[in-house]
């Protein structure tokens, strides 16, 4: 057995082969995989192995389509056979809600060039003469849609990855993963050690004893999962083709061709956990008793639509396990608190997914970054409040409602609260409405009267918040803004550390403050801060609160000084934004100092006290407006709150949530992280270039340089909406089009600018510019609008600058 590697992949299942497979397509020979039984043990065996290419999440779509056409030609290319039958795949919309998200996805597929469209009922039954169309209101049919053979997709993987000089080790268990010194890893088996630059944790149902070994705990939780396979039904038997699976999410159950019968499956909503306390060691091709029971309902409403299921006998029950992640998204990337230690575990649509995973994982060990933005994969995007509790609550939830429309701004009850702040009992008092960021709880908005309510179209919630964004505007709001990242850095060479990590030159005097961009790998926008120089060699950093575990890779890539201290000081500051007209007389009547323009400029900070408690206060407002940021001790924060809402009740201000401020500062054209700041767009393209000072070295510089002079491929953009005949506004993700039906771009955030009286988007576009009229595929459906020159609020900035 090898002694050394460039990377050993830990689990021979369909992801971790794929993984190998793809190392060794970026030139990575030095490679090995080690599996502790056969390939395919644990949950790749007993897959139901369905593909399809459509997903919510642009990105995934995008890897789930390469994924699919990667089948036949590894199969070309092993002469392994992958198993793959593409009769084409029927979804149907029972209800509105189904037919507006098939309808965008329809949009998405033909913005990149996919075949899923819509279909008649005849069309439909002729696809499928065994299907009861009726109740059905829209079908679509994506023409690559089916399934594969799991065994023969994880081999041909395997043999691709061999063919090219990795190296594979059976029924070899990891006992150890031992981190060494300069950052590489001892792994240790039965048979010997190999010392290796990566681990890849892809172990599958083992994936959290395998973290375990590296001192690491992974929110993981396994359930139960069935499928049964009917005996031969004598119409699919005389037929000359292989029928379409259906794809019936309202019926909550999954429904496919197997041999000469049907394979269906579903996500019960009494479901079972397995294997709270560990996943046992001995586990390997095995499986659970059948509970049919549990899935009854599923059948019924599956023998509903398809009556042939109950006029068959059952040939076959399989009950496997699965192992999911809080929601239900790959945990994926390099662990933020480890050395070269990558994570790709909970997957759970892997044969839709397994191809360009692969890829994504193998181009950021090899190249320092993917190709798309993966944060919705992201292992960083959960921290130790993910804790087994929240876990399986989550996951239970998840695997309950596995088929329910995930809506823009939808909030899951289940697990929290994980984490609250001191404020969060007067908050809810207030009639708080709140959301989960990063484990914390945030008001969205306020009411004791208007409950949370999730939809394609504009919910009751909306007036409520459209009052809170007129009050700020028309005199001052209090925005809770605890859930920002907040880090301190201090030292002798503290600027000059934050110098060398960021793109913008760091504030020289004390007092000022700054934004700045921080350069991707490949040269694209990873973060934007800002950054606070508090004193000499004391400087305040704010940035995205759900990004802090992914920035804190960057961080870490630049060595830093032992005479500096970078500290996240997240959970012990807490923030609020006083914004609005009259937040300079709120402010005042709390504290001595004075927030005139001529002693507190715009972009400038200080300490002061206000209410008699010490906090950082920076003239800086994400909604646009005049206004500013104040931090204090989270031993605080009541106090102040308390104090700010009494100062603020007679000029009519008040508290103000989270959906107001995305209102606002989309009225203002200001980006955000995620959305429109994101690894994949360049600095050119998101306005960000003015910000980038290239007399100083800084984190990925010769990457920008590289790109730099290169023209932008889309631009950022502000659209206003020329007519909402749905009731609905863009909420990110929507394809754009010319009139014409030529694709320009593609919608990162939308909502109603309330104190502007538009709908309005942000999005990236080519070939359109200022006065150009285009269609925003709103619910699927093209809807009008014209492409701004200036953001609709305070286009010059007066308001800001007052």
């Amino acid at each position: 057995m090898k002694t050394h590697a460039q990377a050993v992949v830990i689990g021979g299942g369909v992801i971790g082969c794929s993984i190998l497979y793809h190392l060794t397509k970026l030139g990575w020979r030095d490679v090995v995989l080690l599996e502790r039984d056969e390939l395919t043990s644990g949950s790749t065996w007993h897959a139901a192995a369905n593909i399809h290419g459509l997903h919510d999440n642009t990105n995934i779509t995008r890897i789930q389509n390469y994924t699919m056409d990667l089948y036949k030609a590894l199969e070309e290319e092993t002469g392994q056979s992958c198993g793959v039958f593409q009769p084409g795949s029927l979804y149907l919309a029972q209800t509105e809600a189904r037919e507006h998200q098939l309808r965008l996805q329809a949009a998405k597929a033909k913005y990149y060039g996919l075949h899923f469209h819509e279909v008649t009922r005849d069309a439909a039954e002729r696809l499928h003469p065994l299907v009861n169309f009726d109740g059905v209101r829209c079908i679509m049919f994506e023409e690559s849609g089916g399934n594969v053979d799991p065994s023969g997709v994880t081999h041909a993987y395997a043999a691709g990855a061999r063919q090219r000089g990795a190296e594979i080790y059976r029924f070899t268990p990891v006992t150890g993963t031992e981190p060494q010194p300069d950052g590489s890893w001892i792994v240790r088996t039965p048979k010997g050690d190999i010392h290796t630059t990566w681990v890849i944790n892809a172990a599958g149902l083992w994936g959290r004893e395998v973290a375990r070994l590296a001192g690491i705990e992974l929110p993981l939780q396994p359930t139960e999962h069935q499928y049964f396979v009917t005996e031969t039904i004598p119409e699919i038997a005389a037929m000359d083709r292989r029928l379409p699976s259906v794809a019936d999410r309202d019926g909550e159950y999954y429904l496919r061709q197997e041999g000469q019968g049907l394979l269906i499956g579903a996500y019960e909503r009494d479901l079972k956990f397995w294997a709270e306390n560990g996943t046992p060691l001995d586990f390997a091709h095995d499986l659970f008793p059948d509970d049919l029971e549990r899935i009854e309902d599923n059948m019924l409403r599956a023998i509903a639509r398809v009556p042939v299921v109950g006029r068959a006998g059952i040939k076959r029950v399989i009950n496997g396990p699965m192992i999911w992640s809080p929601d239900s998204n790959v945990l994926f990337g390099p662990h933020p608190e480890l050395c070269n230690y990558f994570c790709c575990n909970g997957i759970i649509p892997g044969f839709s997914q397994s191809g360009g995973m692969g890829l994504m994982a193998a181009q950021w060990i090899a190249e320092g970054e993917s190709a798309y933005d993966m944060f919705a994969w992201d292992v960083a995007r959960f921290g130790d409040w993910a804790d087994a509790a929240f876990t399986k609550a989550r996951v239970g939830d998840q695997y309950a409602h596995r088929f329910a429309i995930h809506f823009p701004n939808e909030e899951r009850a289940a697990g929290r609260p994980a984490r609250k702040r001191p404020a969060y009992d007067k908050q809810k008092a207030l009639g708080a409405i709140f959301g989960l960021n990063a484990g914390w709880e945030h008001p969205l908005y306020f009411s004791h009267d208007v409950p949370e309510t999730a939809g394609f179209t504009r919910q009751p919630w909306g007036d409520v918040v459209g009052a809170e964004c007129r009050m700020l505007r028309a005199t001052a709001g209090i925005i809770d803004i605890s859930n920002f990242a907040k880090y301190s850095v201090s030292g002798a060479g503290a600027a000059q550390w934050l110098d060398s990590i960021f793109a913008n030159r760091m504030p020289r005097a004390i007092g000022r403050a700054c934004l700045t961009p921080l350069i991707g790998v490949r040269g694209g926008v990873a973060g934007d801060f800002t950054v606070t120089k508090l004193d000499e060699e004391a400087f305040l950093i704010v940035g995205s609160g759900v990004a802090e575990h992914y920035h804190k890779r960057f961080f870490d890539a630049v060595p830093r000084p032992s005479s500096v201290s970078f500290v996240s000081k997240t959970k012990d500051l807490c923030g609020f934004n006083v914004a609005g007209p009259q937040s300079r007389a709120l402010l005042g009547k709390l504290s001595n100092a004075s927030f005139e323009t001529a002693d507190f400029p715009f972009m400038r900070a200080r300490r002061i006290v206000l209410a008699g408690m010490e906090a950082v206060a920076l003239r800086v407002s994400f909604t646009g407006d005049l206004g500013w940021e104040l931090y204090c001790d989270s031993a605080d924060q009541a106090a102040l709150y308390e104090a700010l809402l009494t100062a603020g009740a007679p000029l009519g201000a008040g508290p103000v949530g989270s959906r107001a401020l995305m209102s606002l500062r989309i009225e203002k054209g200001y980006g955000s992280w995620s959305r429109e700041y994101s690894p994949e767009w360049w600095p050119q393209e998101s306005g960000l270039d003015g910000l980038i000072k290239l007399e100083k070295d800084f984190l990925n510089k010769s990457a920008y340089l590289a790109l730099r002079n290169t023209p932008p491929r889309e631009r950022l953009s502000i659209l206003e909406l020329c007519e909402t005949p749905m009731n609905a506004d863009a909420s990110g993700g929507e394809p754009i089009f010319l009139p014409d039906g030529t694709p320009v771009g593609r919608v990162t955030s939308g909502a109603y600018g309330y104190t502007v009286g538009k709908s309005l988007a942000l999005g990236y576009l080519r070939d359109a510019g200022p006065g150009d009229q285009v269609d925003v595929m709103i619910l699927g459906v093209p809807h009008r609008a014209v492409v701004l020159d200036a953001p609709p609020f305070d286009p010059n900035g007066l308001r800001l600058r007052a």
